[in-house]
């Protein structure tokens, strides 16, 4: 088993959902990033998504972007992303790790060797958002040669003559876009992600994760009475990007002040199928 699966497995046994955190790596500088990533499984990430940041992110809303640029900024590649994993692995053999970003820098770096190196650094698995399943196999066929699941995305305007296409040849989990649009923007409903999920388990027996929209212990909580993890990614940028001076540099208490809401977020996803 990989190690998403062996998570998912551990989370069903336990009866609840999990927490999947997302963080840009390198934002706002190295060292500042990978404190975070270093602390986030204790404060109750059971996986992580490691954001790769790129100079254009379509999908993603003006917090993310500029989570981005500051990485980009601070000397950030994809080379130095799969380094930090690889340290971030040294220390932690069990939680799952996921990129998550747009395919032009693999396809600069180069797909196989991407995912050779990806799955030596510890990876597990990659979201690419602007990559379809028509268009994925350069990447798909190589990443599961090498052992690196490829995650992919439906959203509520994948129909059920759509929905066979995204979720065959899919790996690790099924990441359910809860809104239509950019993060960041607008919260999920809790109802809708609720029917979305009783549809998406007709074609697929991965376990399914919401995301987009969730920024509250609350909305995790009741994201994760349905699915089989809520992810968190803007709100945690957005503390993270409060806790800036005016020079962009971090401030003594960030690292600490991002992981209390993961922590307040993992409390609410862990009570939620409590009796």
């Amino acid at each position: 088993m990989s190690r998403i699966e062996r998570r998912f497995a551990k989370l069903r046994a336990e009866g609840r959902a999990g927490l999947v955190v997302y963080l840009t790596a390198g934002d706002p500088d190295p060292d500042t990033s990978r404190a975070l990533f270093e602390g986030v499984a204790a404060a109750g990430a059971d996986l992580v998504e490691i954001g790769m940041p790129f100079s254009d992110p379509m999908a993603d809303g003006p917090s993310i972007q500029a989570a981005g640029q500051r990485a980009l900024k601070a000397g950030t590649t994809l080379r130095s992303t799969l380094a930090m994993v690889r340290h971030l692995r040294g220390r932690d053999p069990d939680t799952p790790f996921v990129l998550m970003g747009y395919y032009n820098p693999i396809y600069r770096y180069g797909a196989e060797v991407f995912a050779r190196d990806a799955v030596a650094a510890g990876v597990d698995g990659a979201i690419i958002v602007d990559l379809p399943p028509e268009e994925d196999a350069e990447l798909a066929e190589p990443a599961h040669a090498a052992g690196l699941d490829i995650v992919r995305l439906a959203t509520p305007t994948s129909d059920e003559a759509r929905l066979p296409a995204i979720v065959t040849h899919a790996s690790g989990f099924i990441y359910y876009v809860a809104i239509a649009g950019i993060t960041g923007t607008r919260s999920a409903d809790a109802a809708s992600v609720s029917t979305a999920v009783a549809r998406l388990r007709r074609f697929t027996e991965l376990p399914i994760a919401v995301g987009f929209g969730i920024r509250s212990p609350a909305q995790a909580a009741e994201v994760a009475k349905a699915a089989d993890a809520a992810v968190v990614g803007t709100a945690l940028v957005d503390r993270l990007a409060l806790n800036l001076d005016a020079d962009g540099r971090a401030k003594p208490g960030l690292v600490e002040a991002v992981l209390t809401d993961i922590r307040s977020l993992a409390a609410g996803v862990r009570s939620a199928r409590r009796s």
